[in-house]
């Protein structure tokens, strides 16, 4: 073929073309694509650029004479009749598709890459066909090329061979859309063998591709458009005849990939639950080399020692990873309160990995069936932990108290400590009365949020809705009373700590992860004597929180700079202020406030999604519990009027939905009601309830 191309192409002018007689009679056999397909037609009638076809499917159709493909030498006579024509029209057809079937277009591109020019139909027709050059053979070269366009390219008749590049790309392309053709099939109708109970519906389905199948049905249930595989599972759902997409958590569960109570949020927000193998690597000789040694007198370098003095942790029953404690001593004219928190930033250094994992948890996330931590817990629960009787490096915050409970002075320093006491919020409220340290400590309490409510601070009195699930998958709700001396007690006296941090790195000039909020947009109710109601309303107009490396007012705690530190274990914010702290003790370096811009941009979404899968998952179980709870009457509160429902509270669930508006009852806002739970459907987050 090689002769033959040198010859053709020394001939070939590259604005050459082969034009359309405009001027078709009636009868004349042309070409034209539809819908990916070249058609055999025939004139019926001609009118300046528009003409009328009877094409080899039996339709009649019109079109521009500009969307012709190609005009043959041939010819119909209409005068036999429509069925002769068609038959004429397929016979045509026929015979194009068998001559198009002996081209060899991947030997044809291989003789004609060499040379990058543009090749006319007619030329390509004398390379294919050397002894015969009819209209049938020019159809066959154009059907060749139009129907495998990896090896040319084709404008109007001129054909032009694709680079070796362009081939592989292009093979690569067909042989995905062959696959991906296949896995719409296949994958289809197994689809719809599950929904119809055969599994078994496609024998040629082998076990991988089925895989493949689930991994493109889960990723189009969980993110929907949004999936990287939305097209594909969008076909398959079509060719199994579903319409909802919903349907597709009961099929991922059937197959294994779901269980009943799956956490879909971890997958919506790639939330990380195991720990790569290089972090626990990294965790395990930490605890080894550092956990099971006695100190070093580095350890104790330039820390104070405080191991004398009486600590006590105050927790949840179920806490492990203890990250702050409180110590209270009597110096008869004055009191000297310490919060102590432990000091990770000791034992990980800025970058490492575990640090960098830390950083992308941005939080532990604490849900009713399932704890994911911020550090592995050989860290976070053991060498880190404030475990009774241990010593630990840790961050103290001094106060020095009057005997009438006012803050004298503080300071922050490093130092050595060791717990004595690790009780529950439960121990605390026992002895409340008659614990005379305790008592001290709650009364500072007292003291100190009186004084940021006079500061304008905004204090919000909600429930703490608790969802236990035991062994036996039994779920048990209670309502936390967040006002009870013991969670009170520690709720400002972290408040206290997190302020001193605060005002200790504003005075030194070192920035830090500072948080701020504007003034409420209205006030619903002053000091502490809002109801539920106006409680429930007030975090409504409160402003956004802001995050920022310079000190500015927090109008909600009614303070005039804020940080978070008490949490190390649990908050890589905490952390990163921590950091700041040993940084102005010469312990490390601080961070810049280039650093910590980065920093606060890098968290803000996983903090967000932390949020939300917990405020989620609480939701989750909470409706769980209610499923078991329908026909039966709760105590409501009504919220604001919607337009045809009213939006109401469920008091002992801190729930919202909608009561449908009767027209027989007129309600207002803050009005309590008693209503009956109609349906409840946890993993559709739904709820529908009526008057009682």
């Amino acid at each position: 073929m090689e002769n033959r191309t040198v010859l053709f192409l020394s001939r070939l002018t590259l604005s050459q073309t082969i034009g359309i007689d405009f001027n078709m009679r009636s009868g004349a056999v042309v070409e034209y694509i539809d819908r990916q397909k070249i058609l055999c037609a025939t004139i019926i009638d001609a009118k300046k650029q528009k003409l009328r076809l009877l094409n080899e499917t039996n339709r009649e159709v019109a079109i521009a004479a500009r969307r012709i493909l190609h005009q043959s030498d041939i010819t119909i006579d209409l005068s036999k009749g429509r069925d002769n024509a068609v038959c004429a029209l397929r016979d045509i057809a026929r015979r194009r598709h068998l001559l198009a079937c002996g081209i060899d277009i991947k030997e044809l591109w291989e003789t004609l890459n060499k040379e990058q020019v543009w090749i006319d139909l007619s030329t390509m027709t004398k390379l294919c066909f050397p002894d015969n050059s009819s209209s049938d053979h020019e159809s066959a070269v154009m059907r060749t090329i139009f129907n495998n366009r990896q090896y040319f390219k084709f404008k109007n008749d001129q054909f032009f061979p694709n680079t070796e590049e362009q081939v592989e790309t292009n093979n690569a392309r067909e042989q995905e859309l062959i696959r991906r053709g296949h896995i719409i099939k296949e994958g289809g109708d197994w689809l719809k063998g599950v929904l119809d109970g055969n599994d078994n519906s496609s024998p040629n389905f082998i076990f991988d591709q089925v895989d493949d199948v689930l991994q493109i049905l889960k990723s189009y249930y969980l993110f929907g458009k949004e999936s990287s595989q939305a097209d594909l599972g969008k076909a398959i759902l079509n060719r199994a005849g579903i319409d909802d997409p919903e349907i597709l958590f009961g099929i991922l569960l059937k197959t294994g990939v779901f269980k009943e109570n799956e956490n879909i949020d971890l997958y919506r927000y790639n939330t990380r639950v195991l720990f790569p193998e290089e972090v626990e690597r990294a965790a395990s000789v930490l605890a080894m080399t550092t956990g099971s040694t006695s100190p070093s007198a580095s350890f104790f370098h330039g820390r104070t020692d405080l191991t004398d003095i009486p600590l006590m942790t105050i927790d949840g029953a179920s806490t492990l990873d203890f990250d702050d404690a409180i110590s209270i001593e009597d110096y008869s004219d004055f009191y000297k309160m310490g919060i102590h928190i432990t000091d990770v930033g000791h034992f990980i250094r800025k970058g490492d990995v575990i640090d960098e994992e830390a950083a992308i948890r941005g939080s532990s996330i604490y849900m009713p069936d399932q704890k994911i931590p911020m550090l592995p817990d050989q860290l976070g629960e053991g060498l880190f932990s404030l475990i009774a009787g241990k010593q630990r490096p840790a961050i103290s915050v001094m106060v020095k108290l009057s005997r009438s409970f006012e803050i004298l002075g503080y300071e922050v320093i490093p130092s050595i400590i060791r717990v004595e006491n690790q009780y529950t919020y439960h121990d605390v409220n026992l002895v409340a009365d008659s614990d005379l340290m305790i008592s001290i400590l709650h009364q500072f309490a007292e003291k100190f949020r009186q004084k940021r409510i006079q500061q304008g601070a905004v204090h919000i009195m909600l429930p703490e809705i608790n969802v236990w699930i035991d062994s036996e998958g039994e779920i048990t709700i209670n309502r936390i009373n967040r006002e009870s001396p013991s969670r009170m007690l520690v709720s400002e006296i972290m408040i206290m700590a997190n302020w001193c941090m605060a005002r200790f790195l504003m005075e030194k000039n070192i920035p830090a992860i500072y948080r701020a909020q504007g003034n409420p947009r209205s006030r619903l109710f002053q000091g502490t004597e809002g109801t539920l109601f106006q409680n429930y309303m007030q975090r409504r107009v409160l402003s956004r929180l802001i995050l920022n490396y310079q000190a500015e007012r927090h109008s909600g705690l009614g303070l005039d700079a804020y940080i978070t530190g008490t949490s190390p274990i649990r908050k890589y914010m905490d952390l990163v202020n921590q950091r700041q702290i040993r940084a102005t003790f010469g312990l490390e370096d601080p961070y810049s406030i280039q650093e910590l811009d980065k920093i606060i941009q890098f968290i803000q979404d996983p903090m967000v999604y932390v949020q939300k899968i917990q405020n989620n998952r609480n939701k989750y179980w909470t409706l769980k519990y209610l499923e078991s709870r329908i026909g039966k009457s709760e105590e409501a509160i009504v919220l604001q009027k919607r337009k045809n429902a009213y939006q109401v509270l469920l008091k002992d669930y801190m729930i919202e939905c909608d009561l449908p508006d009767s027209g027989y009852i007129e309600l207002k806002p803050a009005d309590l009601v008693q209503v009956k739970i109609q349906y409840v459907n946890a993993r559709k987050d739904a709820v529908s309830i009526s008057m009682a």
